[in-house]
């Protein structure tokens, strides 16, 4: 069952590979280890912003904002079947256009979760198990247009130590909108 949620997120997020525009022009590192995007503008003229900054990732489709972050040991509440602790994120996602959009789809098309503690490779972390039963039923939900539906998500961490980096990226493959840096401690 969890291989079939997962190919089914896996071609979900393909689906929102298009989600975004791709023609950031500027990746200008910012303290705290975040990395705005500068406005582009359409072939309309219209304005774009689009970013990931203070908990927020804005793409011209969609809007996700995380609300929470979590360390859930094995044995937890939220984390009873795993062998290692996860780190679980509460968000909630606005749809900004017409497209279909769920918020678990939606949240893999745009983010990349990374624990660096390899000096040699990235480190990728793996997405688990929902923390939060609440969402169960909720989580594959297409989203009407400028409505917002909450989520969570959880990464099995390799470790209590390395802070965990979240990337947001404009769809599946685009460019990198930036990224912050979350304490597991």
């Amino acid at each position: 069952m969890k291989k079939l949620i997962g190919l089914l997120m896996l071609s979900m997020a393909l689906v929102l590979a298009g989600c975004g525009d791709d023609s950031v022009k500027d990746n200008t590192p910012k303290e705290d280890n975040q990395t705005p995007v500068s406005s582009d503008k359409t072939s309309a003229g219209k304005s774009k912003d689009v970013y990931f900054r203070d908990n927020e990732a804005k793409l011209e489709d969609l809007k996700i904002n995380i609300k929470e972050t979590k360390v859930i040991k094995v044995g937890e509440e939220g984390n009873e079947y795993g062998e290692n602790p996860v780190l679980a994120i509460w968000y909630s996602t606005t749809n900004l256009s017409d497209k279909d959009i769920d918020p678990t789809t939606a949240w893999i098309a745009v983010f990349t979760v990374i624990q660096d503690n390899n000096p040699n490779a990235i480190n990728e972390l793996g997405i688990t198990s929902s923390p939060d039963d609440r969402f169960l039923d909720s989580q594959l939900e297409t989203i009407k247009k400028d409505g917002t539906v909450e989520n969570a998500v959880a990464y099995e961490l390799d470790d209590l130590e390395t802070p965990v980096t979240l990337v947001a990226n404009q769809g599946y493959d685009g460019d990198e909108l930036g990224r912050q840096d979350y304490e597991v401690k």
